[in-house]
C-alpha cells in the first residue's frame, strides 16, 4: 500500500457522521413579502436575493428550506423565525 493510500484511507475513517437538520419555512396568509425578506435576512443570515428567492418559493409551493445544519445551530434560527411570526419548524 502507497503512502498516498494509507493517508487516504486514514482520513476516510476519521470522518464524522453529522446529521443534517432543515429549517422548513411554510407559506401562511399573514405576513407580507418584506416581512419574510426581512426576518430572513436579519435570523438566517440570508442575502437579499437568497430571501427573496426562498420568500417566492415558499409562496408558489407551500414550503421552502431555508436553512440546513446542526440541530444545536439552527434551533435559535428557528426559533426567531417563530418570534417573528413566521411558521417554520426543523426537520
Amino acid at each position: 500500500m502507497s503512502t498516498k493510500e494509507k493517508i487516504s484511507e486514514e482520513l476516510l475513517l476519521e470522518e464524522k457522521v453529522v446529521k443534517q437538520n432543515e429549517i422548513v419555512l411554510f407559506n401562511d396568509e399573514v405576513n407580507t413579502f418584506d416581512h419574510v425578506i426581512e426576518t430572513l435576512i436579519a435570523v438566517c443570515d440570508h442575502t437579499p436575493e437568497q430571501a427573496e428567492q426562498c420568500s417566492l418559493i415558499v409562496h408558489y409551493n407551500g414550503k421552502c428550506t431555508v436553512k440546513t445544519g446542526e440541530y444545536n445551530d439552527l434551533e435559535p434560527q428557528c426559533s426567531g423565525l417563530l418570534q417573528a411570526g413566521l411558521s417554520a419548524e426543523i426537520v
